[in-house]
Formats: structure tokens, sequence, C-alpha cells
């Protein structure tokens, strides 16, 4: 049985619930409750979509290529730590997406659903989590439990986006932004630690 709890942790600090918030509502300020109601389960629907074919097909693709799951590892650890240096150092996450919001038409799939809910991040943690050497195909279904308990929280955020992001602001989200990319940065040093012990032998 997996960790939940830090399976929880891991999947919220890549996919930043709380930082989607002022990116929905940048894309959003032009349309009805309806439209709205519309984009937030589209969004959802897409990116628990890619998420989880990750999640069944990313392994099979690296086996295919003939790439070690231990050099992914190692390559995926290094990925999650620069993608966590740009939340850490760089524009927060809702400073940079409401950019890519201003040249985007379907906002629920760019830049909603990807890449501010279902980012680079996420897919990678997605393959990482579910191993088929690692884990069984019970401990696989409950991480994909676990994240879209995650994609649950971030639809209850964007319903009630306009009381959270009263509450805590742009400057909320872009502290909370910075605190989970600390987070993943300590996460993505164990996993690229875990995978040079595996790839050596150590």
């Amino acid at each position: 049985m997996i960790d939940f709890a830090s399976t929880f942790i891991f999947f919220f600090a890549v996919i930043d619930p709380i930082g989607t918030v002022p990116v929905y509502i940048a894309v959003t300020s032009k349309l009805d409750e309806d439209a709205r109601k519309v984009v937030v389960k589209k969004a959802i629907l897409t990116s628990a979509g890619v998420l989880i074919s990750f999640i069944i097909i990313g392994e099979l693709i690296l086996s295919a290529m003939n790439i070690p799951l231990a050099a992914f590892q190692i390559a995926g650890g290094i990925v999650l730590f620069l993608f966590a240096l740009t939340m850490i150092f760089g524009e927060s996450k809702p400073e940079e997406e409401i950019k890519l919001a201003a040249k985007a038409r379907e906002v629920a799939i760019f830049p909603l659903a990807v890449p501010s809910i279902a980012g680079p991040g996420a897919m990678l943690a997605a393959v990482l989590l579910t191993e088929n050497d690692r884990y069984n195909i019970l401990e696989q279904v409950q991480t994909a439990l676990t994240m879209l308990a995650v994609l649950l929280v971030v639809f209850v955020l964007m319903r009630i986006a306009s009381r959270v992001h009263r509450l805590i602001g742009d400057s909320g989200a872009s502290i909370v932004s910075r605190v989970m990319g600390l987070i993943l940065a300590s996460v993505a040093t164990a996993s690229t630690l875990d995978g040079i012990t595996e790839y050596f032998g150590l």
C-alpha cells in the first residue's frame, strides 16, 4: 500500500491547485457563470485524461525505446528540480500562465488544463510514481486515485475561486507556489539520488 499522505503532497506540489486559482480567474474574467462551469469541467476532464494516459502508457513508451527506468528517474528528478527552481526563483505560476492566457482562445485546454494543471512536473510524477517494477497494480490504482483527489481539490478551488482569490490575493498565491516549489525540489533530489543508486547498484 502506498503512503497516501506523501503521494498527495507530491501531486499537490507539482499540480499546485492554489496557484491555478488566479490563472482560472484571469482566463474566465469575461465569461458568465454558466460558461465558467463548462470551462472548469472541461479543464479537469482534460487534465485528468492527460495524466492518466501518462500513468498507463508512459512506462510502455520508455520500454519501447529501451530507456531504463533508473535513467528516466534520474532525468525526471533533474527536470522536476529545474521545474521547482522556476517556481521558486522565476515568475510564479499565476504570473507566467496569465500571460499565456492572453494569447489563448480555448482557455479550458490551454493554459488551464495544460500546462497549469497537467504540467510537465505532474506528467513526470505520474510516471515516476507508477513504475511497474516498484509498484503493483493495486498501488498504481491507489496513486491514480490520489492524483484524482488532488484534481478534485483543483475543481473545488476553481468553483470557489472568487472567494479564495479575495482571501489570499495574487501575492498569497505566489507565496504558496514558491513554497510548493521548495517541497518539489526536495522530492526531485530524492528521486535523482534513488535513480543513481539503482542504476549503479550502490
